[in-house]
């Protein structure tokens, strides 16, 4: 990985490109010789090919996945389309409305059921800050929806899913993934999930976060624990799943919660979610991976057929 320089002139297959800006880690804002603004990724070379075939793949079949531009050859980087934010800032600085929210879900749905279809899985987390947009007006709020972040997205029978490699960030994580199990598109959607819990409250609210700092030694252990709390407890068909040392470690975290200290997310009343909210959220956050439905099965939900006026957002 090379590192850029502000005010550094990339030349790329289509266009010259300008670096403005650094906003990440191997993540700059450029300017192209009409001061259009791109995005530049230049992580390892590795993650920059994979990222290019999977875009290259699947872009032209959906416009739910943030396309790639162009490519500079010296240094190895991608240039990305730029849209105005992500849904971490957008839904902190105004609380999605309903409409919103289904409008939001349904284009990320979309998008990974593209990726499904043919057996690939996002894995770096279906989270807010990977879900960008377009801010719109004359009341539509978005105009555009894009999942980014495809540099890790691999095949089902690629080695990195076989192997079970430890993927995405521990709050956004599957139950499945966090146990060191067998993951793939079931973990997408289990991520989706937890994105539409935390657009619903609002409030940049994290159901699986815990009360101690990342890097915790407890830390990973207490989100095991808020999933049993939430939607647990973990079923008798992890026995097909997981070793035996794996099953302890469940048994020890049901067996130390008392029952007073669950909350059944099944259970919330209105006060908190409608009953349409918290029977659609139930429907997904599924413990055994097997039990979740697919992208395409949760797009003919009729969730999204509850609300009259979503028709403006279709």
């Amino acid at each position: 990985m090379t590192t850029l320089k502000l005010g550094q002139s990339l030349k790329g297959k289509i266009n010259t490109y300008t670096i403005t800006k650094k906003l990440h880690d191997s993540i700059w804002l450029a300017n192209n010789l009409t001061n259009q603004p791109f995005i530049i990724k230049n992580p390892h070379q590795a993650r920059i090919n994979n990222e290019r075939a999977v875009l290259k793949q699947f872009q032209t079949r959906t416009p739910y996945l943030r396309p790639l531009i162009d490519e500079i050859i010296d240094p190895p980087a991608l240039v990305l389309r730029h849209l105005d934010d992500d849904l971490m800032s957008a839904s902190a600085s105004q609380r999605l409305t309903t409409s919103e929210i289904k409008y939001v879900s349904k284009k990320v749905l979309q998008a990974l059921a593209v990726l499904h279809d043919d057996g690939y899985v996002h894995t770096v987390d279906v989270k807010l800050d990977n879900i960008l947009v377009n801010y719109g007006s004359d009341g539509q709020r978005f105009t555009d929806i894009q999942l980014c972040d495809l540099e890790n997205t691999v095949h089902v029978e690629h080695k990195f899913c076989k192997d079970r490699e430890c993927i995405g960030a521990p709050v956004w994580r599957s139950p499945e993934a966090q146990l060191g199990l067998q993951w793939g598109p079931p973990t997408d959607i289990w991520s989706f999930g937890t994105m539409v819990i935390s657009l619903i409250w609002g409030d940049n609210f994290f159901i699986f976060k815990p009360d101690v700092p990342r890097g915790h030694e407890e830390y990973e252990l207490k989100i095991l624990t808020k999933y049993y709390v939430f939607f647990g407890p973990y079923p008798p068909s992890y026995v097909d799943l997981a070793d035996d040392e794996t099953l302890a470690i469940l048994s020890y975290v049901m067996d130390n919660v008392p029952a007073e200290k669950r909350k059944p997310f099944s259970r919330a009343g209105r006060q908190e979610i409608s009953v349409e909210d918290r029977e659609f959220v139930c429907k997904i956050m599924r413990m055994d991976p097997r039990d979740r439905p697919t992208a395409r099965e949760l797009l003919g939900d009729k969730w999204f057929q509850m609300l009259p006026n979503l028709r403006a957002y279709a």
